[in-house]
């Protein structure tokens, strides 16, 4: 990424949401970890929902990732806002495959659904918790939408379910035919979820101009 320093890394990593995103992994990996503690055989379906639950716990955490104190004071630097807003994911996203894959192992393997499919959905998911981060900034001057984003995207884990038309088959059982059609869909919304994202990176126009402004 062009206008990266070492200095640019460190002042981002500083400003990363480091209490909401370990808590969010923490009770990720507890909620994965569940079997083992309690010493609990769960079936095919009961993994399964225990793994969409922790890709949605990771994903409320993500929602924070773009919460930017200082927003309106770095809106004139020279460093473009996608580019900052590339770098906080690039630093994460090492951290969040590692925990996923540890959310992974943690599950009984004889129940665990298949480990591509399940992470397609879990990416999916964070991609969702990020391009609603990103269009909370491109769309207002809140300077910490995490929490109405995370809100958000915990109304829409609810009610998806409940309002798809039945023959998308997003939320079905490995053991259910549909299931190779549910996640080319699943694909499907991965891509366009990543376009909606990078069209919410750039700064509207004007709009940085009017904080130069009004900060002078």
């Amino acid at each position: 990424m062009r206008g990266v320093t070492a200095d640019l890394v460190g002042a981002v990593w500083r400003t990363l949401p480091w209490r909401v995103l370990a808590a969010a992994g923490a009770l990720g990996l507890l909620i994965a970890a569940a079997p083992v503690v309690t010493g609990a055989e769960p079936g095919p379906w009961e993994t399964l929902v225990l793994l969409r639950g922790v890709a949605l716990t990771g994903a409320l955490g993500l929602a924070f990732l773009l919460d930017d104190p200082a927003r309106h004071l770095t809106a004139p630097v020279p460093t473009r806002r996608p580019v900052r807003q590339a770098l906080r994911v690039a630093l994460v996203a090492p951290l969040a495959a590692l925990w996923w894959t540890a959310a992974l192992l943690l599950t009984p393997s004889e129940s665990r659904p298949p480990a591509g499919d399940i992470t397609l959905e879990a990416a999916v998911t964070a991609l969702l918790a990020l391009a609603g981060a990103a269009a909370a900034v491109r769309l207002t001057d809140e300077a910490r939408p995490g929490p109405l984003v995370a809100a958000a995207l915990l109304l829409a884990a609810v009610l998806a379910p409940l309002s798809l038309p039945e023959g998308w088959a997003l939320f079905v059982t490995p053991d259910d035919p549909r299931w190779p059609a549910g996640h080319d869909r699943w694909a499907v919304l991965l891509a366009g979820v990543a376009v909606a994202g990078a069209w919410c990176g750039p700064e509207p126009l004007g709009l940085g101009r009017r904080r130069v402004r009004r900060a002078v």
